[in-house]
């Protein structure tokens, strides 16, 4: 798996945007952020059409103004295709509206250069990254494929990150640090 402190790859890829026709997909750069100044969290997940992968990335999109006031790219990933995306966005109540894109790494090859490769049908596991404006991984958390994440913890995690200081157990913004 990739290392804390290593630079994230520049790898361009699919991804799904839209549900409108003529504006589904377009091409997302993993290094993008940087040309930006921001921060980057990418989120990867097993597969479309699922049952835990919904509850998260639904959550993700409820949190997405958070992450966005906090400097930061929101990316959802996966090996599937950018057409199961599309076809999982307009079937699912819950993504249809989503407000970050989701990557398809068919080719596995991004998910391969950050190691979250699962053995048996190499699929993504449940893996979050964050990334700070310089495209050094700052943070990586990985689940088991059947544990959903907790997404306030990522936001969490973000705030203290971005913070620049020593924070103690339990953190959360506002509060003193060490």
């Amino acid at each position: 798996m990739i290392n804390l402190g290593e630079r994230f790859p520049e790898i361009t890829k699919k991804a799904t945007v839209s549900i409108d026709y003529g504006k589904e997909f377009t091409d997302i750069n993993t290094n993008e952020h940087m040309k930006k100044n921001r921060w980057m969290v990418m989120f990867w997940y097993p597969k479309d059409f699922t049952f835990v992968c919904p509850t998260e990335i639904s959550e993700f999109n409820n949190m997405f103004e958070e992450f966005n006031k906090r400097n930061t790219d929101l990316i959802g990933a996966s090996t599937d295709s950018e057409y199961v995306h599309l076809a999982w966005r307009k079937n699912h109540k819950d993504l249809k509206d989503l407000k970050f894109p989701l990557i398809a790494d068919t080719s596995k090859s991004l998910a391969d250069a950050l190691g979250i490769l699962e053995k048996g049908e190499k699929i993504a596991y449940r893996v979050t990254l964050i990334t700070d404006p310089k495209g050094i991984v700052r943070w990586i958390c990985a689940n088991d494929l059947a544990v959903g994440r907790n997404v306030n913890e990522v936001v969490r995690v973000l705030d203290a990150l971005q913070s620049g200081a020593l924070t103690p157990c339990n953190w959360k913004q506002g509060e003193k640090t060490l």
